[in-house]
């Protein structure tokens, strides 16, 4: 038992956390003769290791997952969900959210495709909600920081959000606010080609080359918050404001994330710096949440596909069920930490 348990230690902290190029990185600073242990350069370390670290794991996911996305095009991905009725269509388009574009703004344009197809209206947002909240790479992103507990129960929960919101505006019956262009688009009824291996590979490496020129401005953003959080905001101040003593720290933080637009991999730095600093878990998650499924952009564009009365139902069922879920992961922190 203990030696699974090392391995497992291993795979967290040296292939997916990376921990032996962070202590690379220190130790060639130390040789600059850079004061590690204090604010500045301490920022450079964590600036150097996080954006290292994420962009290996961004190339290698990406090209992973637009290798599995080559077996799911549109149109077969249409073919799929119209097999299922009742809660099991909401779960799987879940599901096959989980291997599609890594932000909102991204999946929009299918959920128009799946719309105009005819595809329920409950089952095109349960996609939406899915996409851009919970795909393989959050799921390895996150086990590389917070371990696979947190990693696991964060898709799972996400998952459930997006079912429950899907059926939900099934139930309400909310098609008449789709936008007519919409409604009357014809799907597209053609097969996709058939794919060779050499075609899916060429596929993955232009997704990876396509995906990195456009998340890795995010990335240093979000790295550079991080280190910005890391190593000059004091403890107290993130402590008084996101820490237990603030009751309304995951309704802050979740308003806080909606009119940011980033992805996972842009989060994820901030999310591992607030963590140090003693925000609560389920705190950090509302945020990462936030972010990348109710961004502003992707608002905008949502805005021209549906009314305003689903659109505002979109954003109350994604806020509720995202600030349920943080302080879910508040109360039972003690399990997951």
């Amino acid at each position: 038992m203990d030696s699974i348990q090392t391995f497992f230690l291993f795979i967290q902290d040296q292939i997916l956390g990376m921990k032996w190029l962070n202590s690379l990185i220190k130790n060639l600073l130390t040789a600059l003769n850079v004061d590690v242990d204090g604010r500045l350069g301490g920022s450079i370390q964590f600036f150097i290791y996080d954006v290292l670290k994420i962009t290996i794991l961004l190339c290698f996911l990406i090209f992973i997952i637009s290798y599995i996305q080559s077996y799911f095009p549109p149109e077969r991905s249409k073919k799929i969900l119209g097999r299922f009725h009742g809660v099991g269509s909401y779960i799987i388009s879940a599901l096959l959210g989980t291997v599609t574009p890594f932000c909102s703004c991204s999946s929009i344009p299918l959920f128009i495709g799946f719309t105009s197809a005819g595809l329920p209206l409950g089952v095109t947002f349960s996609f939406l909600i899915s996409s851009p909240m919970v795909d393989l790479g959050s799921l390895v992103l996150l086990m590389s920081i917070f371990g696979a507990k947190i990693a696991i129960a964060y898709v799972i929960v996400g998952l459930m959000i997006a079912v429950a919101g899907g059926a939900l505006i099934e139930k309400l019956h909310m098609e008449k606010y789709v936008e007519e262009f919409i409604k009357s688009a014809n799907g597209i009824d053609m097969d996709a080609p058939a794919l060779t291996r050499k075609d899916r590979l060429y596929f993955a490496r232009e997704q990876v080359t396509e995906t990195f020129k456009k998340v890795f401005p995010y990335i240093l953003v979000g790295v550079g918050i991080g280190a910005a959080i890391h190593n000059w905001i004091p403890e107290s101040w993130i402590q008084s404001i996101l820490g237990s003593n603030n009751p309304f720290g995951v309704i802050l933080a979740t308003l806080v994330g909606i009119p940011m637009y980033a992805d996972i991999f842009g989060t994820i730095p901030v999310a591992e710096a607030l963590l140090a600093k003693g925000a609560q878990l389920g705190t950090i998650l509302a945020f990462m949440m936030a972010v990348t499924t109710l961004s502003l952009p992707s608002m905008i564009m949502l805005k021209k596909a549906v009314k305003p009365k689903l659109l505002t139902l979109f954003i109350v069922i994604c806020t509720t069920g995202i600030i349920l879920v943080g302080y879910l992961f508040n109360v039972f922190h003690a399990f997951f930490i």
